[in-house]
Protein backbone atom coordinates (compact mmCIF):
# COMPACT_ATOMS: atom_id res chain seq x y z
CA UNK A 1 0.00 0.00 0.00
CA UNK A 2 1.36 3.42 -0.96
CA UNK A 3 2.51 5.96 1.63
CA UNK A 4 1.41 9.59 1.35
CA UNK A 5 2.73 12.79 2.94
CA UNK A 6 0.66 15.98 2.58
CA UNK A 7 2.28 19.41 2.97
CA UNK A 8 -0.07 22.40 2.91
CA UNK A 9 0.49 26.09 3.48
CA UNK A 10 0.29 29.59 1.99
CA UNK A 11 2.20 30.88 -1.04
CA UNK A 12 5.91 31.42 -0.44
CA UNK A 13 6.16 29.24 2.67
CA UNK A 14 8.76 27.03 1.00
CA UNK A 15 6.48 24.03 0.44
CA UNK A 16 7.93 23.02 -2.92
CA UNK A 17 11.56 23.26 -1.83
CA UNK A 18 10.95 21.32 1.38
CA UNK A 19 8.67 18.71 -0.23
CA UNK A 20 11.31 17.97 -2.87
CA UNK A 21 14.00 17.44 -0.24
CA UNK A 22 11.77 15.28 1.96
CA UNK A 23 10.76 13.13 -1.02
CA UNK A 24 14.38 12.70 -2.07
CA UNK A 25 15.42 11.66 1.44
CA UNK A 26 12.59 9.11 1.74
CA UNK A 27 12.76 7.86 -1.84
CA UNK A 28 9.21 9.03 -2.56
CA UNK A 29 7.86 10.77 -5.65
CA UNK A 30 7.41 14.51 -5.26
CA UNK A 31 4.16 15.81 -6.73
CA UNK A 32 4.04 19.59 -7.08
CA UNK A 33 0.29 20.18 -7.34
CA UNK A 34 0.89 23.92 -7.57
CA UNK A 35 2.79 23.31 -10.81
CA UNK A 36 -0.23 21.44 -12.18
CA UNK A 37 -2.49 24.40 -11.38
CA UNK A 38 0.09 26.74 -12.88
CA UNK A 39 0.10 24.63 -16.05
CA UNK A 40 -3.67 25.05 -16.24
CA UNK A 41 -3.26 28.79 -15.64
CA UNK A 42 -0.61 28.98 -18.37
CA UNK A 43 -3.05 27.21 -20.71
CA UNK A 44 -5.72 29.82 -19.90
CA UNK A 45 -3.29 32.68 -20.56
CA UNK A 46 -2.23 31.13 -23.85
CA UNK A 47 -5.89 30.89 -24.87
CA UNK A 48 -6.51 34.52 -23.92
CA UNK A 49 -8.88 33.72 -21.07
CA UNK A 50 -9.16 36.28 -18.25
CA UNK A 51 -9.27 35.39 -14.55
CA UNK A 52 -12.77 36.90 -14.34
CA UNK A 53 -14.20 34.64 -17.09
CA UNK A 54 -15.27 31.69 -14.95
CA UNK A 55 -17.55 30.17 -17.59
CA UNK A 56 -14.72 30.22 -20.13
CA UNK A 57 -12.35 28.66 -17.58
CA UNK A 58 -14.86 25.87 -16.87
CA UNK A 59 -15.25 25.12 -20.57
CA UNK A 60 -11.64 25.38 -21.68
CA UNK A 61 -10.08 23.48 -18.74
CA UNK A 62 -11.56 20.29 -20.19
CA UNK A 63 -9.26 20.71 -23.20
CA UNK A 64 -6.11 20.64 -21.06
CA UNK A 65 -4.26 17.36 -20.60
CA UNK A 66 -1.74 17.87 -17.79
CA UNK A 67 0.69 15.16 -16.80
CA UNK A 68 3.80 14.84 -14.65
CA UNK A 69 6.88 12.91 -15.70
CA UNK A 70 10.28 12.42 -14.11
CA UNK A 71 13.25 12.94 -16.39
CA UNK A 72 16.79 12.58 -15.02
CA UNK A 73 15.26 12.60 -11.55
CA UNK A 74 13.53 15.95 -12.05
CA UNK A 75 9.81 16.59 -12.27
CA UNK A 76 8.62 17.87 -15.65
CA UNK A 77 5.10 19.18 -16.28
CA UNK A 78 3.54 18.50 -19.67
CA UNK A 79 0.56 20.39 -21.08
CA UNK A 80 -1.04 18.74 -24.10
CA UNK A 81 2.22 17.01 -24.92
CA UNK A 82 4.46 20.08 -24.50
CA UNK A 83 6.94 20.48 -21.65
CA UNK A 84 5.88 23.79 -20.05
CA UNK A 85 7.93 23.53 -16.84
CA UNK A 86 10.06 26.56 -17.75
CA UNK A 87 7.03 28.85 -18.09
CA UNK A 88 5.28 28.15 -14.79
CA UNK A 89 7.06 30.36 -12.23
CA UNK A 90 6.17 33.85 -13.51
CA UNK A 91 4.08 36.26 -11.45
CA UNK A 92 1.46 36.38 -14.21
CA UNK A 93 0.99 32.62 -14.14
CA UNK A 94 1.01 32.55 -10.33
CA UNK A 95 -1.73 35.16 -10.07
CA UNK A 96 -3.82 33.44 -12.74
CA UNK A 97 -3.39 30.11 -10.97
CA UNK A 98 -4.64 31.59 -7.69
CA UNK A 99 -7.68 33.01 -9.48
CA UNK A 100 -8.50 29.99 -11.67
CA UNK A 101 -7.96 27.42 -8.90
CA UNK A 102 -11.22 28.52 -7.27
CA UNK A 103 -13.07 27.12 -10.27
CA UNK A 104 -14.78 23.84 -9.37
CA UNK A 105 -14.26 22.25 -12.78
CA UNK A 106 -10.54 23.02 -12.74
CA UNK A 107 -10.14 21.58 -9.26
CA UNK A 108 -12.14 18.44 -10.00
CA UNK A 109 -10.02 17.61 -13.04
CA UNK A 110 -6.71 18.07 -11.24
CA UNK A 111 -7.71 16.43 -7.94
CA UNK A 112 -8.69 13.23 -9.77
CA UNK A 113 -5.25 13.08 -11.40
CA UNK A 114 -3.50 13.71 -8.08
CA UNK A 115 -5.48 11.03 -6.23
CA UNK A 116 -4.76 8.40 -8.90
CA UNK A 117 -1.04 9.10 -8.65
CA UNK A 118 -1.04 8.90 -4.84
CA UNK A 119 -2.97 5.62 -4.91
CA UNK A 120 -0.23 3.85 -6.85
CA UNK A 121 2.96 5.58 -5.65
CA UNK A 122 4.62 6.71 -2.40
CA UNK A 123 4.30 10.48 -2.70
CA UNK A 124 5.04 13.77 -1.00
CA UNK A 125 2.41 16.20 -2.25
CA UNK A 126 2.23 19.90 -1.50
CA UNK A 127 -0.46 22.49 -2.13
CA UNK A 128 -3.31 24.35 -0.44
CA UNK A 129 -5.81 21.57 0.29
CA UNK A 130 -3.86 18.30 0.17
CA UNK A 131 -4.49 17.21 3.76
CA UNK A 132 -8.09 18.43 3.79
CA UNK A 133 -9.38 17.43 0.34
CA UNK A 134 -6.95 15.65 -1.97
CA UNK A 135 -5.37 13.20 0.51
CA UNK A 136 -7.55 13.34 3.63
CA UNK A 137 -6.16 9.96 4.75
CA UNK A 138 -2.50 10.79 4.22
CA UNK A 139 -0.10 9.06 6.60
CA UNK A 140 1.42 12.40 7.65
CA UNK A 141 0.09 15.94 7.30
CA UNK A 142 2.17 19.10 7.66
CA UNK A 143 0.97 22.71 7.61
CA UNK A 144 4.02 24.79 6.63
CA UNK A 145 3.82 28.53 7.05
CA UNK A 146 5.91 31.69 7.56
CA UNK A 147 5.18 35.37 8.14
CA UNK A 148 4.18 37.59 5.20
CA UNK A 149 7.35 39.65 5.65
CA UNK A 150 9.58 36.57 5.46
CA UNK A 151 7.76 35.13 2.46
CA UNK A 152 7.90 38.45 0.61
CA UNK A 153 11.65 38.79 1.25
CA UNK A 154 12.26 35.26 -0.02
CA UNK A 155 10.39 36.00 -3.24
CA UNK A 156 12.17 39.36 -3.59
CA UNK A 157 15.58 37.69 -3.24
CA UNK A 158 14.57 34.98 -5.71
CA UNK A 159 13.58 37.54 -8.37
CA UNK A 160 16.70 39.66 -7.76
CA UNK A 161 18.90 36.59 -8.15
CA UNK A 162 17.33 36.05 -11.57
CA UNK A 163 17.97 39.68 -12.49
CA UNK A 164 14.24 40.41 -12.66
CA UNK A 165 12.72 43.70 -11.40
CA UNK A 166 11.19 43.38 -7.93
CA UNK A 167 9.30 45.64 -5.53
CA UNK A 168 9.32 44.26 -1.99
CA UNK A 169 6.26 46.24 -0.86
CA UNK A 170 4.25 45.15 -3.91
CA UNK A 171 5.28 41.52 -3.43
CA UNK A 172 4.11 41.64 0.20
CA UNK A 173 0.81 43.19 -0.90
CA UNK A 174 0.35 40.47 -3.55
CA UNK A 175 1.05 37.74 -0.98
CA UNK A 176 -1.49 39.18 1.46
CA UNK A 177 -4.11 39.35 -1.29
CA UNK A 178 -3.33 35.81 -2.43
CA UNK A 179 -3.58 34.54 1.16
CA UNK A 180 -7.00 36.17 1.48
CA UNK A 181 -8.24 34.63 -1.79
CA UNK A 182 -6.91 31.19 -0.90
CA UNK A 183 -8.34 31.22 2.64
CA UNK A 184 -11.78 32.60 1.76
CA UNK A 185 -12.54 30.83 -1.52
CA UNK A 186 -15.74 28.80 -1.54
CA UNK A 187 -14.18 25.58 -2.83
CA UNK A 188 -11.44 23.90 -0.78
CA UNK A 189 -10.14 26.98 1.09
CA UNK A 190 -6.63 26.95 2.50
CA UNK A 191 -6.73 25.82 6.11
CA UNK A 192 -4.79 23.60 8.48
CA UNK A 193 -6.24 20.09 8.68
CA UNK A 194 -7.31 19.13 12.20
CA UNK A 195 -4.68 16.38 12.34
CA UNK A 196 -1.88 18.34 10.61
CA UNK A 197 1.26 19.40 12.48
CA UNK A 198 2.07 23.12 12.25
CA UNK A 199 5.63 24.04 11.20
CA UNK A 200 6.51 27.75 11.09
CA UNK A 201 9.63 28.25 8.96
CA UNK A 202 10.02 32.01 9.58
CA UNK A 203 13.15 31.56 11.69
CA UNK A 204 14.34 28.22 10.31
CA UNK A 205 16.76 27.29 7.55
CA UNK A 206 15.72 24.95 4.74
CA UNK A 207 17.80 22.19 6.33
CA UNK A 208 16.17 22.70 9.73
CA UNK A 209 12.66 22.56 8.26
CA UNK A 210 13.52 19.44 6.26
CA UNK A 211 14.90 17.67 9.33
CA UNK A 212 11.86 18.69 11.38
CA UNK A 213 9.45 17.18 8.85
CA UNK A 214 11.57 14.05 8.35
CA UNK A 215 11.58 13.50 12.12
CA UNK A 216 7.78 13.78 12.15
CA UNK A 217 7.42 11.29 9.29
CA UNK A 218 9.88 8.81 10.79
CA UNK A 219 8.45 8.91 14.31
Amino acid sequence: MSKNIAIDGPAGAGKSTIARKVARELGYIYVDTGAMYRAMAYFMIQRGVLASQSDQISRICKEADITIRYEAGEQQVYLNGQNVTAYLRTEEVGNMASASSVNGDVRQKLVELQQKLAAREDVVMDGRDIGTVVLPHADHKIYLTASVAVRAKRRFDELCAKGEPADLAQIAKDIEERDHRDMTREISPLKQADDAILVDSSDMTIEEVTEKILSICRS
